[in-house]
């Protein structure tokens, strides 16, 4: 056998599929709305199995024999309900506010905050009343007139992996882009933006994507798009005009962290297109977790790699009653520097909105 015969192309990763739910559970209110309609007509066209519910904060029968088992099987489980709740929930330093059209999440990244959040209800949500929830928007946008207002749709979900059977970011964004002093944004890790790319955004929208180094992805983030699916995405997202950025997060302290990143970055800029390089911002998040977390993430991901050693930690005072560890004054300086030089080498004019 030649040289010529044995070596074979790298092997490319499996597109990733759009969310498809195996348990979907109803309000009885979700229907009397049109998007509630919609999404059971949806369901049941693609012979999806559900069942009705009280209320969408209630989801006590999920099936698994082991609570690992139920965490697995709610990650595949959609919930639609009406949002009761209009007070929206600050956003910084993202946004001045959340805005509420869903929770909950179909990736399974080890180290996200929602395993917190969430607690007991790590099922996706998602919320019918969508006139509703922009009627408030609205009221937030007129009472801090002349301030521009920004809202954050990503807080406690990844709304593009949901797009596709909800259309609410569409509503969104051509809300936003009627309003003067109205902006939305969000973050997605999934690149199913084809339904945004037509849309009136009248540039008021801002859709970023979360990256990361090739050993993290790989290691801690399951079940979402590969990198090249996510910076695809990006590419189209410059094309139809949108303002774009990129979220580094969370940025984790490991062996070959410097090349990690490094190579990040360069590929970054090797495969993104040249226009998508005008008005392009940064967010840098350090990996950051509290105790409550680190239990959780150990009994939900048991073989995971991520490290959590409280002792190689300092901490940090979190706005929700705990203390974050996150990494030490030293160290934070040195991954702040480091991508920060890398992001001016290759992006000159790019703007680094925050590194926290």
């Amino acid at each position: 056998m030649t040289t010529e015969t044995r070596i074979r192309p790298p092997r490319q990763p499996r597109a990733t599929k759009p969310f498809i739910p195996d348990l979907v559970y109803f309000e009885p209110g979700a229907l009397e709305y049109p998007k509630g309609a919609a999404i059971m007509a949806w369901v049941k066209k693609k012979d999806i199995p559900y069942r009705m519910t009280t209320s969408h904060n209630r989801i006590t029968n999920l099936p698994g024999e082991t609570d690992q088992e139920k965490y697995k099987n709610a990650k595949r489980t959609l919930v639609v309900g009406v949002r009761k709740t209009l007070k929206f929930d600050q956003s910084k330093p993202s946004a001045e506010y959340a805005i509420p059209i869903s929770t909950g999440c179909m990736g399974h990244c080890h180290y996200c905050y929602l395993q917190t959040t969430l607690g007991a209800k790590p099922y996706i949500r998602v919320y019918v009343n969508t006139d509703d929830i922009l009627e408030a928007a609205k009221q937030y946008i007129d009472e801090r007139a002349p301030d521009i207002t920004r809202f954050e749709a990503a807080c406690t979900s990844d709304p593009v992996g949901l797009e596709h059977i909800t259309g609410s970011l569409a509503e969104l964004i051509t809300f936003m882009a009627k309003e003067e002093l109205g902006r939305l944004r969000f973050v997605t890790k999934f690149h199913h933006v084809d339904p945004l790319l037509h849309l009136e955004h009248n540039g008021h929208t801002r859709i970023r994507f979360s990256i990361n180094s090739d050993y993290v992805i790989r290691q801690f983030e399951p079940a979402t798009s590969h990198f090249a699916e996510r910076i695809e995405a990006a590419g189209k997202i410059a094309h139809a005009g949108y303002p774009l950025g990129f979220i580094i997060a969370p940025i984790i302290w490991y062996e070959g962290w410097q090349e990690g990143y490094a190579d990040l970055l360069q590929r970054l800029a090797d495969t993104l297109p040249k226009d998508a390089t005008t008005d392009l911002t940064f967010e840098l998040i350090q990996h950051r977790f509290t105790k409550t977390a680190k239990t959780l993430i150990e009994q939900r991901y048991p073989k995971s790699k991520l490290e959590m050693d409280i002792a190689k930690r300092t901490t940090k005072w979190g706005r929700w009653g705990q203390y974050k560890y996150v990494y030490p004054a030293e160290q934070q300086t040195a991954l702040r520097e480091f991508i920060t030089e890398r992001i001016f080498e290759h992006f000159p004019a790019a703007n680094i909105d925050y590194f926290t």
